[in-house]
């Protein structure tokens, strides 16, 4: 697409010879891309040094097959509850490596929505803005903490691994696209992140200087949302050229890559692992297939088999490396499964309650908040509002969800403003 503007005015001509002689003078000035951080921006993220990695169980995690099992009930299913490392606490017998790291975790078993959208894209946007989707658009978890926490940096703040065919979301809303998801579609580097044969480093360096000193002059009179908006996805592109090795799981030892597993879901776990190694602010890796309305013993069966392992693998690795202590991990799901089980032995949608785990910075672990009846049907205790949730992800990691996004000159809550965080589940 061409785009024309919209008058004839000078204003949209940058001479030849004023753009070299900016070069010139503004060479030195510039620099390298890693050195464009504004030292305020440096200085907070050095203080904060804070990470994220989130799971996104897609579909509808059953927490009867999970993290609140109900064995010998009329809804609890075929599976047996297990022991796990906190004395007391029980997960299903789908979650054995899990239940070992329970020592790491805390987990809601009284998370709740009202009003959930029918459709799963409205109640995962429920989820994770913690305001009903008709109120929106608001920005994602991911965009928030790339704001935030990352705003300025080097690395991509926002990265999304994904199963195959998971195209970009319209995430990042009024926090504009630099901070929107880099979508791993199949866990696989980006595409055309190779420079073209025909330029050198040194030349491509050059080139990208020239263009960053013409959007500047040009921007000085005609900026707009569009021209930000491309402006950060050349950016974006060019930092992902100069660290394409980021995105190359084998680079990790071939015992590593056996650890995890050799399925995609083990993949992507290591590269999540290694992305968080590597300095990006939020990682968010999907799951899928979890929408059991047939034969949801079977899917949980097959799905959590595949997530179990790697899961737990990841949650010791990054405590081993005393990553734990300066990142949050989040399992979340849109909404949990119904008690009663259909004829087909299918669990439909239940927004009334539904489990959600936690661990690392900020998070009070070892233990279980809230709970529901003895066959699952209600909360029976300490009920959890997904707003309220969605402030303590944010307070977890030192940032307040009472403060303000700026937008236009408007100030937009970063938390929905008639909710706050879940004290007990914070250190």
């Amino acid at each position: 697409m061409t785009i024309e503007p919209s008058c004839n005015s000078n204003a949209h001509l940058v001479s030849r010879r004023s753009m070299l002689g900016n070069l010139l003078a503004g060479a030195a000035g510039v620099g390298a891309v890693g050195q464009l951080v504004h030292p305020a921006v440096a200085r907070e993220l050095e203080s904060k040094q804070k990470q994220v990695l989130i799971f996104l169980l897609n579909g509808g995690l059953s927490q009867f097959e999970s993290f609140d099992p109900k064995p010998n009930t009329d809804t609890g299913g075929p599976f047996r509850a297990i022991q796990t490392a906190v004395p007391g606490t029980h997960f299903c017998e789908l979650l054995p490596y899990t239940a070992t790291v329970a020592n790491k975790l805390a987990v809601v078993r009284s998370m709740f929505a009202e009003k959930v959208p029918g459709s799963h894209g409205g109640a995962r946007e429920y989820v994770v803005t913690g305001r009903p989707p008709q109120q929106g658009p608001y920005p994602w978890m991911g965009p928030v903490y790339s704001k935030l926490l990352a705003d300025g940096g080097d690395l991509p703040g926002n990265i999304h691994i994904t199963p195959s065919r998971w195209g970009p979301r319209q995430d990042a809303a009024f926090l504009g696209p630099r901070h929107a998801s880099l979508v791993l579609s199949g866990g696989r580097v980006p595409l055309n992140v190779e420079r073209p044969d025909a330029f050198k480093e040194s030349s491509d360096d050059a080139r990208y200087r020239l263009r960053q000193l013409a959007d500047t002059k040009f921007s000085q009179r005609r900026r707009t949302a569009h021209t930000e908006a491309y402006q950060s996805s050349f950016d974006q592109a060019v930092k992902l050229i100069r660290q394409k090795t980021l995105f190359d799981v084998t680079k990790e030892s071939v015992q590593d890559q056996d650890r995890y597993g050799s399925h995609d879901f083990g993949r992507h776990c290591l590269l999540a692992r290694r992305l968080l190694e590597q300095g990006v602010t939020c990682v968010k890796v999907t799951h899928n297939n979890y929408d059991s309305h047939m034969e949801n013993f079977n899917f949980h069966l097959e799905q959590l088999g595949e997530f179990d392992k790697p899961f737990a693998t990841l949650m010791q690795d990054l405590d081993d490396r005393g990553m734990l202590d300066n990142t949050l991990v989040m399992l979340i799901t849109e909404f949990g499964r119904t008690p009663t089980i259909q004829p087909d032995n299918g669990r439909d949608h239940w927004p009334p309650n539904w489990s959600v785990v936690l661990g690392g910075c900020g998070i009070q672990v070892g233990g279980v908040l809230g709970a529901t009846n003895a066959n699952g049907t209600e909360i029976a205790d300490r009920p959890v509002h997904v707003g309220e949730m969605f402030h303590t992800y944010i307070r977890a990691v030192g940032l307040d969800p009472t403060a303000t996004h700026s937008v236009g000159g408007n100030k937009v809550p970063i938390g929905a403003p008639e909710r706050s965080a879940v004290t007990e589940l914070l250190t």
